[in-house]
């Protein structure tokens, strides 16, 4: 029998600016054992929980007041997520621990606006020497990603945004500072674009729409970080905090209070935003309006795959080719990062419906 989290997170339908399709706030009462109440035979809202290591859930997830975004009163907590030497998910060899939408809503069609706030601390900070996919979809057609390239060589400190695996926007990432996020995606274009802030400042576009591959079953949004283990050998634990996520259509919300900003209950932050309290609103350009910045020094005829990255498959939209030296290579259904809820179905169950490629 289903349950539901009815009384602990407020699903938003309508928000002040456009609409809120679907949000993972926390409010009061969410804790970390709230995510074990989410299993595959009891798929309840606002979020899956099964990638992450063997320990209990509280080593790799952490919800309290102290871990948002203080300028985000649209929620009383934000959520830190841990990867350490147990986070192995399914015999991988990649560091994971991440958390994923669960909802009915469509989050794959029209046009878009995934919202989230990540912030990194001087303890436990994440290891410049490794590769860290962050943020993602399944297809890897936008991401954040962090530290050293798989193929490069040199700590790299630069947190950067990407599209098909290229860079479009990149920063030196500072400890203890908040970076506000909302990917722009027209699923129906297939044009992708950035909005991007810090602290309490409101969202302004940095990376005007460009065109890309855009897809997602509304269920692969990955909140968290997949650390490659092209840095050598490290167990140190890594934090990452979250906050604000949610996905919204039509004008986009600039305020990083959030789509139901002063919601949050007395006492629930740790600091007053410093912007108003009623969201802003823009609209989105109909054309590119700045300069954006854009690191590449390969030019390739079209979008490729990054390392691990889904190449094809059943309904996969997105690259097929995968960036040197990788090739597209199938593996087996229950083992890729996005398993598909027909598993527990047994009257649903065929493997050929599993059929899975990734770029190894």
């Amino acid at each position: 029998m289903k349950t539901s989290l009815a009384a602990l997170i407020p699903l938003v339908a309508v928000a002040r600016a456009g609409t809120v399709l679907w949000n993972g706030f926390f409010n009061s009462s969410f804790t970390s054992a709230t995510f074990d109440q989410w299993s595959w035979s009891n798929q309840i809202e606002p979020w899956q929980w099964y990638i992450h290591g063997s320990a209990a859930t509280s080593k790799y997830l952490d919800v309290s007041a102290d871990n948002k975004n203080p300028a985000d009163t649209s929620e009383a907590k934000g959520v830190k997520t841990t990867i350490d030497g147990t986070a192995f998910w399914n015999g991988q060899t990649m560091e994971r621990t991440e958390i994923i939408p669960q909802t009915k809503a469509n989050l794959g069609s029209g046009h878009l606006f995934y919202h989230f706030s990540l912030k990194t601390s001087t303890t436990n900070p994440p290891n410049p020497n490794y590769e860290h996919q962050i943020a993602f979809f399944e297809s890897h057609f936008t991401e954040l990603k962090f530290g050293t390239l798989s193929g490069a060589s040199g700590a790299d400190n630069n947190l950067r945004w990407m599209i098909g695996g290229v860079t479009k926007w990149s920063t030196q990432l500072t400890p203890n500072t908040w970076y506000n996020f909302a990917y722009d995606i027209d699923f129906s274009s297939g044009m992708i674009g950035l909005w991007q802030s810090t602290g309490s400042a409101a969202l302004t576009q940095v990376v005007a729409p460009q065109k890309g591959s855009p897809s997602t079953n509304s269920a692969d949004f990955h909140i968290g970080v997949l650390r490659l283990p092209n840095g050598g050998t490290s167990a140190a634990a890594e934090d990452y905090f979250w906050s604000g996520i949610y996905v919204e259509s039509g004008s986009i919300t600039t305020s990083v209070a959030g789509p139901n900003a002063g919601a949050a209950p007395p006492g629930s932050s740790t600091s007053a935003p410093t912007t108003t309290s009623a969201p802003t609103t823009v609209t989105p350009p109909s054309s590119p309006s700045t300069t954006t910045t854009v690191a590449t020094t390969t030019t390739v005829a079209g979008p490729t795959q990054t390392h691990y990255g889904q190449c094809g498959g059943q309904g996969y939209s997105g690259p097929t080719v995968c960036a040197s030296p990788f090739t597209c290579t199938v593996v087996s259904g229950i083992y890729y990062s996005q398993v598909s809820s027909c598993i527990i179905n047994i009257y649903a169950f065929r493997p050929n419906n599993l059929s899975h490629l990734q770029c190894l």
